[in-house]
Parts: structure tokens; C-alpha cells; sequence
């Protein structure tokens, strides 16, 4: 890490549905780059920000916010407006990411493994919904809001049964809902770590375990002790190497920049089903990128120190004192 000092403004909350996760993920970040060295003030995100923001100048802004309006392009724009660098992907790839069909999209026509899937529209009825899947997909399915992260309002249907329910859950997010065929397997996280001035990298594989008759959910993302992260996970060569390759494939995809982190289905005959890719990946004690960075020897504090510098370098910024 280098000497200079830069001022740092660390945008948390917001009407999200993830606002909780989010301030614990910026309150995280804002001590990890205290102790680095630097200035680092928590900026909740609601009316004041654009005032607050202006007021305090930053050299650079981290957004630690998850799900719209933080990580869909929203925020991104509203930055660019203001004229502060940033952490993160750009308004482009960040609403590209955020809305699941159209990354899925992006994916398919990038010759990535993805999993047969059903687009339901806001406003539709759950009986109808329910014919579609059923017609399309059979009812072994996953059902998930189009643009929500950290697994909210998702639903595991393995074994068949009534989608209904699920379905409406997934609607009352808004913005429709995106239904994938069940597939089982290992669940697999690969991050990116893009800085500027520097070759792409991906880093370790992690395979993430939980209870047997569990799944990676809301409540085992964060719970401390629900999870447990497996680095590298115990795969053969190949098959970590092809999960690294996709990963960095589908953060260029979609245009991304410092990080991001590819979720993965890992069959037992070795097939890979590219999930979703995270632009702002959770930085709370039990999130999985920081743990993937620490096993390249990187730790919390100089991750977020070299995120911060290269937001500035990419925009080409000069710090200023911090004070």
C-alpha cells in the first residue's frame, strides 16, 4: 500500500430490500480503509446524499450497496453526474448485471453454460405463471426475482409440488421473475479482482457448504457459522481452472471493472451452470469475495485500499489532502 491518504466516501443503505446487509458491508469497508491509511466517512443514501457528498468532496466513492437502486446503475449514474470516481462497475454493466435476463442473455450469446430459464412479467396472473413453467420447465424449477441479490425471495422447488405461492413471493418484489429448471449440485463462487492498469485475475475457487437439507440462502449468507467456505474447493484441475475462465468471461461480458463474483451450480458429473454475476459483492464478516482475496495473500485492508486507487486511477483523478 502507498502513503498517500485519500478521503473516502462510503455509501450504505438506501430503500433497498438490502439496506440491512448493506451497512454492514460499508461498515466493514469504511474501518478496513481507515486501517489502511485513509479518511473514511459512512454516507447513508437517501435525499441529503447528493449534499453530503458535495460537502465532503471525496476523492473517491465506494458504494458498499446491494440490490436496486445501489447496484442496478442507479447510483452509478447519480456519481457520474456529481463527478466522483468510484468503486465498481459503470452504469452499463452494473444494470446489465443487476437485471438477471438480460445478463443471462449476455451469457448465451457468449457461449456460456447457463440453465434453461422462463421470463414471467410483472402483472402476471400465478395461475397462468404457473402453466408457462410447467409447460416450459416441468415443476423442479427455481424461482427468483428478476433484480433482487442476496437471495431474497428466492425459492428452491426440488421436488415439484405447487409453484404458485412462490411465484406471487417473487412477483411482490416487483419487476417480474425469473424461473430456472432445479439443477443439483455444488454451489461454487469464483470473484474477479480487475484493477486498473492491470490483467483481469480470478481468484481461488470456493465451494460453499451449509447444512445437508440447506442451501446457500438469505439467512446462511449471513448468519456467522450457517456456511462454511471451502478455498480452494477440493475439485480436479481442470474443472477449477474452467470455473476461474468463465468467471473472468462473464465479468468482460458484461463490461465490469475492480470486482465481482460469479455464482455456480458444479454437477457430480462435472457440468457447470453460470448462476449470476455480483458487481458489488457483500464485504460483511461472513461474505464470501474477502475470503477469496485473502487467499491470494491479499487482506481486508489492502483489498479495499486497492479498490479505492483504482477508481481513481481509472478516472484519471489526482487525490486531494485528506484531512
Amino acid at each position: 500500500m502507498t502513503s498517500s491518504k485519500l478521503n473516502i466516501a462510503v455509501l450504505m443503505g438506501g430503500p433497498s430490500a438490502e439496506a440491512e446487509v448493506s451497512r454492514a458491508s460499508a461498515t466493514e469497508v469504511a474501518n478496513a480503509l481507515t486501517k489502511a491509511g485513509h479518511k473514511a466517512d459512512l454516507v447513508e443514501l437517501d435525499a441529503t446524499t447528493a449534499q453530503a457528498l458535495l460537502s465532503a468532496a471525496p476523492d473517491v466513492v465506494f458504494p458498499a450497496l446491494h440490490g436496486p437502486p445501489g447496484e442496478d446503475g442507479t447510483v452509478q449514474g447519480f456519481l457520474e453526474i456529481l463527478g466522483f470516481p468510484y468503486v465498481g462497475a459503470g452504469v452499463h454493466g452494473s444494470a446489465a448485471a443487476m437485471d438477471k435476463s438480460i445478463a443471462k442473455a449476455i451469457f448465451r450469446r457468449n457461449g456460456l453454460p447457463v440453465a434453461d430459464d422462463v421470463l414471467i412479467a410483472s402483472g402476471t396472473d400465478s395461475a397462468d405463471a404457473d402453466r408457462l413453467i410447467r409447460e416450459s420447465l416441468g415443476d423442479r424449477v427455481v424461482i427468483k426475482p428478476l433484480s433482487q441479490g442476496s437471495a431474497l425471495g428466492v425459492t428452491l422447488i426440488a421436488n415439484g409440488g405447487d409453484l404458485r405461492e412462490a411465484i406471487t413471493a417473487a412477483l411482490a418484489f416487483g419487476g417480474g421473475v425469473l424461473v430456472e429448471s432445479y439443477i443439483l449440485g455444488l454451489e461454487i463462487t469464483v470473484g474477479v479482482l480487475d484493477l486498473e492498469g492491470a490483467d483481469a485475475r480470478a481468484l481461488p475457487v470456493t465451494e460453499i457448504r451449509t447444512a445437508s437439507d440447506e442451501w446457500y440462502d438469505y439467512t446462511n449468507r449471513y448468519t456467522k457459522g450457517k456456511s462454511e467456505h471451502i478455498i480452494p474447493a477440493p475439485l480436479a484441475d481442470e474443472l477449477n481452472t474452467r470455473l476461474q475462465d468463465i468467471a473472468l468471461a462473464a465479468h468482460q461480458s458484461l463490461d465490469l471493472e475492480d470486482l465481482s463474483r460469479a455464482d455456480f451450480i458444479v454437477t457430480d458429473a462435472g457440468d457447470i451452470v453460470l448462476l449470476e454475476v455480483n458487481t458489488l459483492p457483500g464485504m460483511t464478516p461472513t461474505s464470501l469475495y474477502p475470503d477469496g482475496a485473502r487467499a491470494i495473500g491479499m487482506d481486508f485492508p489492502e483489498l479495499m485500499d486497492v479498490l479505492v486507487r483504482s477508481a481513481l486511477r481509472r478516472a484519471g483523478g489526482v487525490a486531494r489532502q485528506a484531512t
